[in-house]
């Protein structure tokens, strides 16, 4: 979340943001709020002290005690109308607070939804085949390496299997995309895909301050923790998304030394999505699952803008050399102020071309959010002024596994349906192979 201090000096942006993000927030009840808390804590703390001094004396005369029992009741009685209506102000002012969008950068497109992202670059004209191109349902059937109805029985809708040389293929990408990394500099980190909620909290997968099942895309598990008080988000578990929560968590309640940044990791995990509100979108096939793998690029770094807008580029430049390699036409999105999360201050996609499906689909998001999730996760660095400040965080897909596998099916087909299996892979591979054949 951004600092009351910041919204304050910087509200004609802010209220920009509420606007152009579509958030239901009223600015001035937030600043009326911070006002009334702030005088009630001093009439509060005032009242303290004054308890507090009451029998600081050991030396009250004895006729004085009544008067001070008396006094010390009506103080004890003063607090305990008032504390509790600090606290109702605290918890409201918290609401209030997670909802203050992050302001967007300079070079954001100005939209209303993804009708009004803008494409900054393509890689190059899309596949022009010389019969009709089958879907990765179709060929993935043919070829014995995809099963969704087998997989929708198991696991309901959106499951499905990947088999025989599906799985050297998934596994070859996916370890590809894992020493692409390494290789640049991110540490690799296989993370908790089982985390409390202060995590998902602080890497802003709550829409609000705590969980919400009807609006939130994260599954709860029950059963672990059947107690649930003011802590639940600590008690509560949950399944993540994507391994940028687990990774941004890591330094949670710590404070770094500026010599350290930037600080380059990589995660790969198992991710689990809802996928609420979807039903209606584009999810032909593996296109949007419930559970899938992923490699997560994220970059903790000073507070400085410009270093955080270069990182941001470079992680964009290896999804898109990953896609090249793969011979996957692909192309950049910059994405608009209405299109873009709560938190983020600047945002990329990158889209594959899938032929067999005729659709640009995303495989890979690159957010940069400053310092709106660090200060969820309180994590800081000593400044070489002395000064502690909160850190950075950028976040980006290197590549997830069904979309990749949708793209590299569709656009490596050939015509008796066999799929080439990309040069960069075949190391990776648990077992090489240079084309899946149909058996």
């Amino acid at each position: 979340m951004l600092s009351i201090n910041f919204i304050k000096e910087n509200e004609a942006e802010v209220r920009r943001a509420i606007f152009e993000k579509k958030v239901d927030l009223d600015l001035n009840r937030l600043f009326a709020l911070n006002a009334e808390k702030k005088e009630l804590l001093k009439i509060i703390e005032q009242l303290r002290s004054e308890k507090k001094n009451l029998f600081d004396n050991n030396s009250i005369a004895k006729e004085e005690k009544p008067g001070k029992i008396q006094q010390g009741k009506l103080l004890k009685n003063k607090l305990a109308e008032l504390e509790p209506q600090y606290a109702q102000m605290e918890k409201e002012f918290i609401n209030l607070m997670v909802l203050v969008p992050n302001i967007t950068s300079p070079d954001t497109p100005t939209g209303k939804d993804d009708k009004d992202n803008v494409e900054i670059f393509r890689s190059k004209e899309i596949p022009k085949f010389s019969f009709v191109p089958k879907n990765h349902i179709q060929l993935g059937k043919t070829l014995n390496i995809l099963d969704l109805e087998r997989g929708s029985k198991v696991a309901g809708y959106r499951g499905y299997y990947v088999m025989n040389e599906g799985v050297s293929l998934m596994l070859g990408f996916m370890m590809y995309a894992m020493n692409k990394m390494i290789i640049n500099g991110f540490s690799p980190m296989i993370v908790p895909t089982l985390v409390n909620g202060s995590t998902l909290f602080g890497s802003g997968y709550f829409k609000g301050s705590e969980y919400n099942s009807d609006v939130d895309d994260i599954y709860e598990v029950t059963g672990l923790n059947k107690e649930k008080d003011k802590n639940a988000n600590e008690k509560m578990q949950f399944l993540v998304g994507t391994a940028e929560p687990s990774l941004l968590s890591y330094y949670a309640g710590e404070t770094l030394d500026e010599s350290l940044l930037p600080l380059k990791m990589c995660g790969f995990s198992q991710c689990y999505r809802r996928e609420i509100g979807s039903y209606g979108k584009f999810n032909q096939g593996i296109y949007r699952v419930h559970e899938f793998m992923k490699v997560e690029q994220v970059i903790i770094l000073k507070a400085n803008v410009e270093e955080a807008n270069y990182l941001q580029n470079e992680m964009i430049k290896l999804s898109a050399e990953m896609h090249k390699e793969l011979e996957i036409p692909y192309r950049q999105i910059q994405i608009c102020t209405g299109d873009m999360g709560l938190g983020k201050y600047r945002m990329f996609d990158i889209e594959a071309w899938m032929p067999g499906l005729n659709y640009w689909g995303e495989t890979g998001s690159a957010s940069n959010f400053l310092d709106w999730q660090s200060r969820r996760l309180n994590v800081r660095y000593q400044a070489s002024d002395g000064k502690k400040k909160h850190v950075f965080m950028l976040n980006n897909t290197a590549l997830p596994s069904p979309r990749i596998f949708i793209a590299l099916l569709e656009n490596h087909q050939q015509k008796d349906g066999s799929i080439i299996i990309p040069e960069v892979i075949k190391n990776f591979m648990p077992v090489k192979y240079d084309i899946i054949r149909n058996k």
